[in-house]
């Protein structure tokens, strides 16, 4: 009897430890890739490791040549074309109006480029990232011929390496490039409120969740 109940105890320990690894070594392949949230100040930008950028939208790794990771954001074009951003451009930004997307290039780390504390680092699936990936591209879809295998640039960006490309969505005081981005990480299936979400704060914070329960 008291053989039996160990051979039992054996077993039963066994199977959990098999339960625990088959478990953890799901989780593991499932996450096998990341998408990276970075803050500047009022804006949140979206990025990928250039290699894990697929097809449709590595097109436009093109146009960044030898570059680490791919940042993608997105805003107000009237604003970000005027030759002086005052306060009557950031007002006239606030009626629905033409968007930019803008891509930055990064041969560095994002943290290194970013700074550490402006980084979120979020791991997800492959198909996760290709989801958010999907919706990136489908946000410049229109800017072009769609049997080119070119993206056309609008104007040289802010940063160095980077750029803007048109955009398909219109950026408005009621959809700002925090929206844009929270719906992004929605689009890869990780719960993200996008609803009313108009500022940088209330995206990150809902992303720092995200990394702390990770």
């Amino acid at each position: 009897m008291i053989r039996l109940q160990r051979a039992a105890r054996i077993l039963a320990l066994t199977l959990a430890s098999w339960f625990v690894f088959s478990s953890a070594s799901a989780d593991q392949s499932q996450a096998s890739t990341a998408i990276y949230v970075a803050r500047r100040g009022w804006h949140i930008d979206v990025g990928f490791a250039s290699d894990e950028i697929a097809a449709p939208l590595h097109a436009v790794l093109g146009n960044f040549p030898g570059v680490s990771y791919l940042f993608f954001g997105f805003g107000d074009r009237q604003y970000l074309m005027a030759k002086h951003q005052s306060m009557p451009a950031m007002r006239a930004a606030l009626w629905p109006g033409k968007g930019l997307i803008l891509a930055t290039g990064l041969g560095a780390t994002p943290a290194e480029a970013f700074g550490g504390p402006n980084i979120i680092k979020l791991r997800v699936s492959a198909e996760q990232s290709l989801a958010a990936q999907d919706f990136i591209w489908r946000s410049l879809r229109d800017a072009y011929s769609p049997n080119s295998d070119q993206v056309p640039i609008v104007a040289r960006g802010p940063y160095e390496g980077s750029v803007y490309f048109s955009a398909r969505a219109r950026y408005s005081a009621f959809y700002t490039c925090n929206t844009w981005g929270a719906e992004v990480l929605k689009k890869s299936g990780l719960p993200v409120r996008t609803g009313g979400v108009l500022f940088a704060g209330q995206l990150w914070r809902q992303v720092r969740k995200l990394a702390a329960a990770e």
